[in-house]
């Protein structure tokens, strides 16, 4: 199998995104808990034009963050390893098996509680870092494990997207998001015109944006929203599809997710904060990255394969699979940014940040052994 020069150029954004994700973690959890920690905190809690910094982060610029994901899982729809059905179906059930087994686990900790609407934390998978930690294999890593492992994990945020805005809505404007779908309408029919120039997209995916923030709707899903409006054409690079998306790969992996990670993993570590992974939130929480992924992961695809629904994919072994399933439990991201939805409480907020650092880096290690056995074996 050849890897095209988009996906390698994707691949290697979101490797070293991954790296840069690693050192803004470290910075900023040393930060906090230094003598300056306190005012580290509070700037990011600095009010402008009425909200904070990090609220502007999380709602405005994940935006974007999430229009590269529905750009990326378009071409992969229609040019990509998604376009061939049977071939798509593979990443696909494994990673709805990566979604539900994980959160039943942690329902099984945490239902009928307060923190049971945390639900949708361990059904993640973190791609920058998936991706940063499987490039420390080098060229020893067959092509189709860094596709299927880039096509679960774009399956996966689809998932966590579609949770997001089914189960993580306080309040439900409806004459906004009324408003903000009849744009996204009038999109549509531009794009059904063919009309190929960028701006009446850019402006109406702001007002979109916009609307869907007044609506109660997380206003990230207008990125993924517009993402499938943008004409994708026949895929070249003179489309502006291809264009938007290769020019969104780096501020994205060196700017957007960086600020992301250092904006919300400002944690305090307490004396006691080792006693709060034990806790039901953080149970839920760890089990479901660490083993519930894996476990859903393989026993859904396995499943599927057993059935004769789908094929493994060629030149790939279960071992693989196995070893690529304990990374996809390297959550941080979405998990962070769906715990942020979940919950108000900063101490539950806090205990659940410091659980989805923990075991992604869990998954990292132990998916990282297991491949590096894998492929040793393969020598």
């Amino acid at each position: 199998m050849t890897l095209t020069q988009h996906f390698k150029d994707f691949f290697k954004s979101e490797k070293t995104g991954g790296f840069i994700l690693i050192l803004c973690t470290i910075v900023s959890l040393v930060i906090s808990n230094t003598t300056n920690g306190n005012a580290y905190i509070q700037f990011w809690e600095t009010d402008f034009q009425g909200h904070s910094i990090t609220h502007w982060i999380n709602d405005g610029l994940m935006t974007i963050f999430f229009l590269l994901i529905g750009l990326e899982l378009e071409r992969e729809i229609y040019v990509g390893e998604l376009s061939n059905f049977k071939n798509a179906l593979f990443p696909a059930i494994s990673a709805v098996g990566g979604v539900i087994v994980p959160a039943c686990i942690y329902l099984i900790y945490n239902y009928g509680s307060e923190t049971q609407s945390g639900a949708g934390i361990p059904m993640a998978t973190d791609i920058a870092f998936a991706i940063g930690i499987l490039s420390l294999l080098g060229s020893a890593v067959p092509p189709q494990l860094k596709v299927f492992l880039t096509a679960l994990a774009v399956i996966d945020d689809l998932c966590a997207i579609l949770i997001i805005a089914f189960f993580y809505t306080d309040h439900l404007s409806f004459l906004n998001l009324f408003i903000s779908l009849g744009i996204f309408i009038i999109l549509i029919v531009l794009n059904r015109l063919k009309i190929h120039h960028f701006f009446p997209y850019l402006i109406g995916g702001i007002l979109m944006w916009y609307f869907m923030l007044q609506s109660g709707v997380h206003a990230t899903i207008s990125g993924v929203m517009l993402a499938f409006v943008i004409p994708f054409g026949d895929g070249s690079e003179k489309t502006i599809s291809y264009k938007l998306q290769h020019k969104l790969h780096y501020p994205v992996a060196f700017v957007i997710l960086p600020l992301f990670a250092l904006a919300n993993t400002c944690i305090i570590f307490k004396f006691n904060w080792l006693s709060g992974l034990s806790s039901n939130i953080s149970s839920g929480i760890i089990a479901g990255l660490t083993v519930g992924k894996p476990i859903g992961i393989i026993l859904f695809s396995s499943l599927a394969v057993y059935l004769g629904l789908t094929t493994l994919p060629k030149g790939l072994t279960w071992k693989h699979i196995a070893g690529v399933s304990l990374l996809a439990g390297i959550g941080f991201t979405m998990s962070i940014f769906i715990t942020l939805l979940a919950f108000e409480d900063k101490s539950i907020i806090d205990t659940g940040k410091i659980a989805i650092i923990f075991a992604s880096a869990v998954s990292a290690i132990s998916g990282l052994i297991t491949l590096k056995l894998v492929l040793i074996s393969k020598k």
